[in-house]
Formats: C-alpha cells, sequence, structure tokens
C-alpha cells in the first residue's frame, strides 16, 4: 500500500509488482507484464449458465493464458449456492477451444478458485474426451457422476491439443484423494458436507483407477493434481498437461526478482495468511524469494488464520492482519481500505528497525 509506505517511509521509492499463483489475477499479472491483449468468448458457467469468459494472449505471441475459474469458478455462482456434486468444468473446454482457434499450440492454465470438484471432467468432454458409464451413456456432469466411469474413450480428443503445450500453473501441491486431497481439504469451502467428502473422494478415485486402465496414466499421487477439485490431475489424464507452480510462472514473468534485488523491503499478502500459504501461494514464494536476497518481508492478510506462525519459516519478518482488535466480518468487509491501510502501517513500523537501505 503506497499510501502506508509513505507514512512510515517518507521519501520512499514505492515499486509495484503484480503476483498470482494461478488463482485470481493470474490471467491480469501475466496479460500486463507481457505486454499482452485481453479476449473473451461465451461459453458456460460452473451450473451450465451462459457466461462470457476472458482469456489472454501473451506478449510473445505464442502462449495463451487462460483462468479456468472464468468459466467454473465460485465467484460465478449466486450467493450462498454451492453444489460441488453436480457442478461442472465443461465451460472451460470451450474456452480452451478458442485458444487453439486463435492458433495458440502454448497454453497456460491457472486453475485455482473453482467451484467444481469434477476432476477436469467436463472440460474433457467439451474437448471430445468420452466417459461413459456401463451401458455406454455419458456418465451426468459434476463430481458425483464419476461414481458411475466405467471406461474412458479419448479417441475423439480435439487433434490439435496433440500438438499443444500444456501447463497447469498450480498453487496447490495437494494430491488428487485422502485426508489431503481434493475432497477433503477444498470440498467444505465448495459447499460439501461431510457425507459429500466422503462420496466425491471416492468418485476421484474411480476417476482414477479408470485413467490409469485405459489411458496409462496414474494421477494418483501427483503434488497438484488435487487442485481446483481434482481438474489438475484430470487436464494430465485426459489432456497431456503438465502442472507447475503457478506462483513462479508469474514470478518470472513479471521479472520479480530483478525487482527484489536492491530491494529494502517486500511487501505481500493476501485474504488469509495461514497453513496453506507456504504450500507455494504467491505470498510465499514472494518471501523466500526475498528473504534469499537478504530483503525483510511484511505479509499483510485480511486475517491471519491457523498455522500462521510457521509462515516465518518462509522468510516473512512480520505478519499483520486487518483487524487490530475484535472486528465482525461485515464490519472489516464495510471499510476494506481502511482496515488494509491501518495494518499495513502497523506491519512496516514493527519492521521499520529491520529496513537498513
Amino acid at each position: 500500500m503506497v499510501e502506508a509506505a509513505v507514512g512510515v517511509f517518507p521519501g520512499a521509492d514505492v515499486v509495484r509488482c503484480p503476483v498470482a499463483d494461478g488463482g485470481d489475477g493470474t490471467l491480469d499479472a501475466l496479460v500486463e507484464a507481457t505486454g499482452g491483449a485481453y479476449h473473451t468468448v461465451q461459453t458456460t458457467g460452473p451450473l451450465g449458465e451462459p457466461c462470457a469468459a476472458r482469456w489472454g494472449s501473451l506478449g510473445d505471441g505464442r502462449t495463451a493464458v487462460v483462468e479456468t475459474a472464468q468459466a467454473c469458478g465460485l465467484a460465478l455462482l449466486p450467493a450462498g449456492v454451492r453444489d460441488p456434486m453436480g457442478a461442472t468444468t465443461h465451460g472451460v473446454g470451450a474456452v480452451i477451444r478458442a485458444v487453439l482457434d486463435a492458433g495458440h499450440r502454448r497454453v497456460i492454465l491457472g486453475i485455482g478458485g473453482s467451484a467444481t470438484n469434477d476432476g477436469g471432467a467436463g472440460l474433457a468432454a467439451a474437448l471430445g474426451v468420452r466417459l461413459l458409464r456401463a451401458d455406454g451413456a455419458d456418465i451426468a456432469n459434476g463430481g458425483a457422476g464419476l461414481l458411475e466411469l466405467d471406461r474412458i474413450d479419448a479417441s475423439g480428443l480435439d487433434a490439435r491439443l496433440r500438438e499443444a503445450e500444456l501447463v497447469i500453473a498450480s498453487d496447490v501441491t495437494n494430491v488428487l484423494c485422502g485426508p489431503t486431497g481434493a475432497a477433503a481439504t477444498f470440498g467444505p469451502q465448495k459447499g460439501a458436507t461431510p457425507e459429500d467428502v466422503a462420496l466425491l473422494d471416492r468418485a476421484l478415485g474411480r476417476m482414477a483407477d479408470v485413467a490409469r486402465r485405459d489411458l496409462g496414466v496414474d494421477v494418483s499421487g501427483i503434488a497438484g493434481g488435487g487442485a481446483a477439485g481434482g481438474m489438475g490431475a484430470g487436464m494430465v489424464a485426459f489432456l497431456g498437461a503438465r502442472i507447475a507452480w503457478g506462483a513462479d510462472i508469474v514470478a518470472e514473468a513479471v521479472g520479480l526478482d530483478a525487482r527484489l534485488d536492491g530491494a529494502a523491503l517486500a511487501v505481500t499478502g493476501e485474504g488469509r495468511l495461514d497453513w496453506q500459504t507456504a504450500y507455494h501461494k504467491a505470498p510465499a514464494v514472494v518471501a523466500n524469494r526475498a528473504a534469499a536476497r537478504g530483503v525483510p518481508v511484511l505479509g499483510v492478510g485480511g486475517s491471519l488464520g491457523p498455522g500462521w506462525r510457521k509462515l516465518y519459516a518462509e522468510g516473512f519478518t512480520a505478519l499483520a492482519g486487518m483487524a487490530a482488535g475484535p472486528v465482525s466480518v461485515e464490519d472489516a468487509m464495510a471499510l476494506p481500505y481502511e482496515h488494509l491501510v491501518r495494518a499495513t502501517r502497523r506491519g512496516l513500523r514493527a519492521v521499520r528497525g529491520r529496513v537498513t537501505r
């Protein structure tokens, strides 16, 4: 926050650098950093409703970037509506087709912020893969449909994908199934009950088993496979994609290391700083890279959640939550800018003695 920085360090030269990790903001960070362009395609959202999704062509003229949440994100759902059993990634397929139609054969796919838990089955179906029940009919949309998956026929996959390089920009390291898998870790925030979580975990396990048998690809244990409700694993199995860490992709594109060289202090943050931040989220990557250069790091979050103290091991010098004392969620969200400025000022004063340049 420039206002807070110059208040605590008068005359400071504040350099802003966009960062993201595969979730919200990845599209904008990469397009802006490379002098690219934005495009819009009509598709469908997680519940099948019509929506317009943006994607970007990067400045190299070769690479496209897709934020899959533009077509299957939580932000597309009406307030209070969640359906992890039926929500689908089908609309993401239309975005990928638009990218291929535009001639791009290298695609970065940011997969954070999804409302889905279907293992990428919907987007695969939209691109020509058939996921079939024992009676030969297509399975139903959503994570629950995977419970009836009997076989996978990938013979109709869009041929252009066989010559494309698909890079998944993941913001988590979770595997597909189990206690740290897609359903158990992220299902509840998408509306899954404990019973739903158990069913969805079993459904994703079924997808992994059938993919191993029919496609010859074992995605059960790959890091990042559990991202976006198992979309990470599904895109590896169905589309031949590879998983990379979104924060590193963005950091390289925006020249983060060069901006940190010679800096006196780095300030970063996200909605909540907690144990998940350490799993290669953007703030942790900023802290890692800054600390390696001897640059102190302030982390500012909407709140400090469980495990936030562990973030000091990632290179953070100090951490600050937006609420200095007891405050309701409603009050905090009513005045976010004011709370953010105050939190940043508190944090900057806490690290002032560590700033030597």
